[in-house]
């Protein structure tokens, strides 16, 4: 692997493709906020679900993915000295620095919190009454769904601080809390929102939620297991990247003005 690939550079297609998901982002976004999405999100609670699905997963998925740091110039086309360096390029070495579970562990657990919240049932009957919070809603959702997916994927020059089989077991977690919420829904013997209950059409309050539960489900499979299987297959392929550790050490010896590990390694001497 070469030093830009392991700093988070995108090579190959994965140039290509990462600006497609920020388009797909902006389309999902329209998609759950303006009508007809938005007009049944308020009146049925499959169309709630399906809103707060797209808001929740795939909309800071795709943002994570395609975010274009570098035209924003938030980071540096080519990562340079440490002093010189944008402010991601500093977030990325800093990250690459602190890589103990606990830090990942709070930023997966703030966007579940925050997902919890917006799906409790005080906040989908307060949404549904006033149509303007599904803007807060969806702008908090982003935020802290970006701190998630910074765990799962790459963000050029952004990568996460965990290694594969670890971002396997977040990923998984992530999408059981999902599951958990939809299972609820859709296995409650009385009415989970009391408010979608006259407001389903031709359907029932249970088939309402049932399919408002299946869907919500569907979406966290589609979303999280690619991303777990991903990362658990390539774990097993390579246990431990091996230039993970000596990029980590060539960053800390720049610091310090000593040679890189790799001329250590091989007991390079002046004059040879």
């Amino acid at each position: 692997m070469t030093t830009g690939a392991a700093e988070g550079q995108p090579r190959g297609r994965a140039a290509l493709w990462r600006p497609w998901c920020l388009v797909a982002a902006i389309v999902l976004l329209a998609v759950a906020l303006v009508p007809p999405l938005a007009t049944v999100a308020r009146r049925t609670n499959y169309g709630q679900a399906v809103q707060f699905a797209l808001l929740a997963i795939p909309l800071p998925a795709l943002v994570a993915v395609g975010a274009p740091w570098r035209r924003l110039g938030l980071a540096a086309r080519s990562y340079g000295p440490v002093g010189a360096s944008s402010l991601l390029d500093r977030v990325a070495d800093h990250r690459l620095r602190h890589r103990d579970l606990l830090r990942s562990l709070m930023f997966v657990l703030a966007d579940l919190g925050v997902v919890i919240a917006w799906h409790a049932p005080v906040a989908v009957a307060a949404v549904a009454a006033h149509g303007w919070l599904v803007f807060p809603e969806a702008l908090s959702l982003l935020v802290f769904g970006l701190g998630l997916w910074l765990e799962l994927v790459e963000s050029p020059p952004l990568v996460p601080r965990s290694g594969r089989l670890r971002r396997a077991v977040l990923g998984a977690i992530s999408m059981w809390v999902f599951w958990i919420m939809a299972y609820l829904v859709g296995f409650s013997s009385r009415g989970f929102y009391p408010n979608f209950h006259h407001s389903a059409g031709s359907l029932s309050a249970a088939a309402d939620e049932q399919i408002g539960a299946a869907l919500l489900w569907f979406v966290a499979a589609v979303s999280f297991v690619p991303v777990i299987f991903w990362n658990a297959l390539s774990w097993l392929q390579s246990e431990e990247d091996p230039d993970a550790e000596l990029l980590v050490l060539a960053r800390e010896d720049r610091r310090r003005g000593t040679p890189p590990p790799h001329s250590r390694r091989h007991g390079s001497a002046p004059g040879h």
